[in-house]
């Protein structure tokens, strides 16, 4: 919680079977490589080489190690309140490098780029599906920054491709404090970060993808009206446990199946909450 209030960041090591992650992984290159063959069409942020995409949301591909994990929700609801929404379920993978397209990194943003409350109200789980390493593109990050998130450091409005940038003289004023990093983080870790935080992907120099999913909860309070869509086989699974609040529109398998890869990216998704 220190950690959380003071940096808007934690990683917490050691607490996802790493089979569960290979499992996933092999299946994510997969659809990763079939996403960027859609070229200038394909889900990116920012640059090319930063590919957004969903996992597979049907019980084949799902295991609560990683998309339920006690260690992130027993984090967020001491954080957030007892059981926080889950509305938002994706990821982020860094492609190798190509001659058309070298590693780039995004602008440094915020994810918060609405007028948004000025203490927590969502935090990010990340679950990188290998090491996490600044090779191969670990998130360079902006420690303590959540707590000045505004719109006036930001650029871009919402909707833009490339919206919340933080002002280059902003950048400049904090970097003289506190400098921004790029952690490694092992294999069978999961990293929660304040939505409002500052941070930036980061090219991939390597030749294996790196992906790191990217799930939200969001405090019972906050009026944010976004929903999973799952497949039906999975409501077993969903309305079972009940350390968190899941919105969900329920979709047959073959559905879900057709339909993850083609889903809204970017600023596509709205984290503000109604009036």
């Amino acid at each position: 919680m220190r950690s959380l209030h003071q940096d808007g960041l934690v990683v917490v090591e050691n607490v996802i079977p790493h089979d569960s992650l290979d499992r996933l992984n092999k299946k994510m290159i997969e659809d990763a490589y079939t996403l960027q063959s859609r070229k200038g069409d394909s889900p990116f942020n920012y640059n090319p080489g930063n590919i957004q995409q969903d996992s597979p949301p049907v019980r084949e591909h799902f295991d609560a190690s990683i998309f339920l994990n006690p260690f992130a929700t027993q984090i967020t609801s001491s954080a957030l309140g007892p059981r926080p929404k889950w509305t938002f379920c994706s990821g982020n993978t860094a492609m190798p490098p190509t001659a058309e397209h070298p590693p780039m990194s995004q602008p440094v943003h915020s994810d918060a780029d609405f007028a948004h409350p000025s203490h927590p109200f969502a935090y990010v789980i990340n679950v990188p599906l290998i090491t996490m390493t600044p090779e191969n593109g670990s998130t360079e990050v902006w420690l303590g920054t959540h707590t000045d998130t505004g719109l006036h450091v930001q650029e871009g409005l919402h909707g833009e491709r490339a919206s919340g940038r933080v002002k280059l003289d902003e950048l400049e004023k904090r970097r003289v404090d506190r400098p921004p990093c790029q952690p490694v983080v092992p294999k069978g870790s999961l990293v929660i970060r304040d939505l409002r935080l500052w941070h930036a992907g980061v090219g991939n120099q390597t030749e294996i993808p790196r992906v790191m999913l990217a799930m939200i909860h969001f405090a019972s309070w906050y009026r944010n009206p976004m929903k999973l869509e799952l497949a039906d086989d999975l409501r077993p699974v969903i309305e079972s446990q009940t350390d968190v609040e899941v919105p969900v529109d329920w979709v047959t398998k073959p559905e879900a199946i057709s339909r993850y890869l083609n889903r809204g990216f970017g600023n596509a998704y709205d984290f503000n909450q109604q009036p």
